[in-house]
């Protein structure tokens, strides 16, 4: 029921988003101090959602992957490189985390909103 609510499919991928980010902030994170890495990030969730709907299957399998888990490849980030050729800045990506958790609970607010919508639509109360 909740899957064709296009309230709560946005919701959804908005959570997929900010897992799928904070994961690529934990691994630059934890790249920190590696000589020569690059730091990476996502594209913002508007982006990401807005190519969302230009992809469209002609038939079933059309696409083998959905287009939120398609569109979720990290990019190189903008940086400065320190001497040892590494670009992740931990308070740079100590700001992302926060928004990406920021994203997280909004998706969870809509989401539980929705839910009691519809639970008070039906008559029913937690």
């Amino acid at each position: 029921m909740f899957e064709k609510l296009e309230l709560t499919r946005m919701a959804q991928a908005l959570a997929a988003h900010s897992g799928a980010r904070m994961a690529v902030i934990a691994r630059n994170v934890a790249h920190a101090d590696s000589p020569g890495y690059k730091a990476q990030d996502l594209p913002s969730f508007d982006k990401v959602f807005a190519d969302r709907g230009q992809m469209r299957a002609t038939r079933p399998g059309h696409l083998a992957a959905s287009p939120e888990s398609a569109a979720l490849v990290p990019e190189r980030a903008p940086g400065r490189e320190s001497p040892n050729g590494n670009t992740v800045s931990l308070e740079g990506e100590m700001v992302k985390s926060v928004e990406a958790r920021q994203g997280h609970e909004m998706a969870l607010a809509i989401y539980r909103a929705t839910s009691d919508v519809l639970r008070a639509s039906l008559g029913r109360t937690r």
